[in-house]
């Protein structure tokens, strides 16, 4: 049976403000370099005030709203459900989506009062990207942005790990994926961020339960939820909680699991200015392509192909022109 969307997504919904800046910089503002860190919102504005020489680009992002702006790009057809604010960002972000194709649970009149939350993406010289973000209404996700039948009417949910870091957003994946499987619907998760697994590993754990249909994640990612730091353990422990995965390794590429063997996808030699996205970026092509007839090695290259040409940039996402003209080259 055809189902209306491909992938049902769900995540954080947060501006992404982005800055140059040199590591001496996050070394002095006291900043965890390569991760996300969350913080309240007088840490942020302090934050901002001591950027404020610097000029931010803005976007409307989030891990798993990139993931589906850019399956949404490549033609698949998605479904995003997260919460925002009556506030002008809120509005700015609904927009945002509905410019990319996706069907939401947002509307313009079902907004609370309250702040959409937002993330300071701090770009360092070596490419790498720190993190600081402020949930905001985000925080609050819960089951009641979901919308159960266009869960059921999808081909896949895609969870992003960042949801553990709020009780009710927790609440909120753990109701998508009871749904989900009920319905038939196969289930993806991106682990997201090496501190999330570090600290919500519990969580995590919870929400796989007896297992998954496919889980996205680096190999920082794998070797922390396998407690290991040995790959080839990770690897041995993902095929237990999961039915297939990805595990992406920067510029060595990337390792997919398709249930019956390890695909080494080769990587593109690019040179990086900006990590921002590279992962949403994998998950939302590699999504793409499993949804649109593509084996788990084309699909695989297209991500590897999508990912490497997003950190030639900066910011976590291309013109759509570009992203779908990378669907000749696989």
């Amino acid at each position: 049976m055809n189902k209306k969307y491909n992938v049902y997504g769900m995540g954080n919904a947060l501006l992404d403000m982005e800055f140059e800046i040199s590591t001496q910089l996050l070394q002095e503002l006291k900043l965890d370099k390569g991760v996300m860190t969350l913080v309240d919102e007088d840490r942020q504005e302090y934050l901002m005030r001591s950027l404020s020489h610097l000029t931010s680009r803005n976007s409307c992002g989030g891990s798993a709203a990139n993931t589906m702006v850019a399956l949404s790009q490549l033609g698949a057809q998605g479904f995003y459900s997260c919460k925002v604010a009556e506030d002008e960002i809120g509005s700015f972000y609904l927009k945002d989506l509905l410019y990319y194709g996706l069907d939401t649970n947002l509307t313009q009149d079902n907004r609370p009062v309250g702040v959409t939350g937002k993330c300071l993406v701090l770009v360092t010289p070596d490419a790498d990207r720190t993190m600081n973000t402020f949930l905001g209404i985000s925080a609050d996700f819960s089951p009641e942005e979901l919308v159960p039948e266009a869960i059921r009417n999808s081909e896949y949910i895609y969870l992003e790990g960042y949801l553990l870091s709020s009780p009710t957003a927790k609440a909120g994946a753990m109701k998508a994926k009871e749904i989900a499987e009920l319905a038939g619907v196969k289930t993806a998760l991106s682990l997201s961020d090496t501190n999330i697994v570090q600290y919500c590993r519990a969580g995590i754990l919870e929400i796989i339960g007896s297992g998954l249909d496919f889980i996205f994640a680096n190999a920082h990612e794998a070797l922390t939820i396998a407690q290991t730091e040995d790959l080839a353990v990770a690897i041995d422990y993902f095929k237990t909680i999961a039915k297939g995965f990805a595990i992406t390794r920067g510029g060595e590429g990337s390792l997919i699991f398709d249930g019956q063997e390890l695909i080494e996808i080769a990587p593109s030699s690019v040179e990086a200015i900006d990590t921002l996205g590279a992962g949403d970026m994998y998950a939302g092509a590699f999504l793409y392509g499993i949804t649109n007839g593509m084996s788990p090695t084309q699909a695989g290259n297209l991500a590897s192909l999508a990912s490497s040409r997003v950190v030639t940039r900066f910011g976590p996402r291309l013109e759509t022109s570009v992203l779908k003209s990378l669907l000749e080259c696989v």
